[in-house]
C-alpha cells in the first residue's frame, strides 16, 4: 500500500458515484451538488 499524504489544509477532488461530477474541497462534501448523489474522495482506492 502506498503512503498518503496528510494535509488536513489541502483541497482533494471528490467524484461523485452518480454523475461523476467532480468537486476539491477540504472536507467531504456528503453531496453532489449537481443531483445529490454520494460523493468519494478520488485519492482513496474502492475495494
Amino acid at each position: 500500500m502506498r503512503d498518503v499524504n496528510q494535509n488536513s489544509t489541502e483541497e482533494s477532488p471528490y467524484e461523485c458515484f452518480e454523475c461523476g461530477n467532480v468537486v476539491l474541497a477540504e472536507d467531504n462534501p456528503g453531496q453532489c451538488p449537481d443531483c445529490a448523489g454520494d460523493m468519494r474522495n478520488r485519492r482513496t482506492p474502492i475495494e
